[in-house]
This record gives C-alpha cells, structure tokens and sequence, in this order.
C-alpha cells in the first residue's frame, strides 16, 4: 500500500497509507487529513481539494486535464505543482509522494 505524505499549511505531517485506485482527496477524507473540504465530492466543480505536489514528485504524474486547471486557475493561492487531489488517483508509483496543503481553499 502506498504511503502519502500530507503537510498542512503549519508544516504538520499526516503520513497515511492510500489505497490504489482511490483518489487523493478521498485518501484526504478517509484518513481525517485537516484542509481537503472537498465540496464538490470530487467531480471537479470546485477548488476545496487544492493541494501542491512537491516539486520533485511534479514531472511523475499524470497532466492536469483542461477542466481541472480551469478550476485551479480559481483558488486562491495556485502555484507551480498546484492539483486538486480529486483528479489524481493512487497508484503504487506514487509512494512517499508528498502533498503541501495551502493556508486557504475556495
């Protein structure tokens, strides 16, 4: 099982185990992980699962499609590596993956 690592926006670490096929921002919400609202329920209609992948985890996943980065293009602080975890599945490849939560979601 892959284990991700969530760092909240006051650099507290959430090191959870993910199970394949489930997306981050469900990840996020079966573990309790502060910071993923996720209103939308992860149908990519809003920006409250908003995470950033570290930067060396960045070339190692899938592109964002183009409805997911109209979306990110809204919330409030995006930066390079910004994703809404609703979009990016795990998989085995993404273990020790890293994720910054920003101070503010939608």
């Amino acid at each position: 099982m892959p284990r991700i690592i969530f760092v909240e926006h006051n650099d507290t670490s959430h090191c959870v185990d993910a199970e394949i096929g489930k997306s981050l921002m469900q990840t996020a919400l079966d573990q309790g992980i502060p910071g993923i609202d996720a209103d939308c329920g992860g149908s990519c209609a809003c920006g409250t699962c908003h995470v950033i992948i570290e930067e060396s985890w960045q070339g190692k996943l899938p592109a964002a499609e183009d409805e997911e980065v109209t979306m990110l293009d809204m919330t409030p602080e995006p930066q390079p590596g910004s994703r809404l975890s609703c979009q990016v599945l795990v998989t085995e490849e993404l273990d020790g993956l890293i994720l910054r939560l920003p101070e503010f979601q939608m």
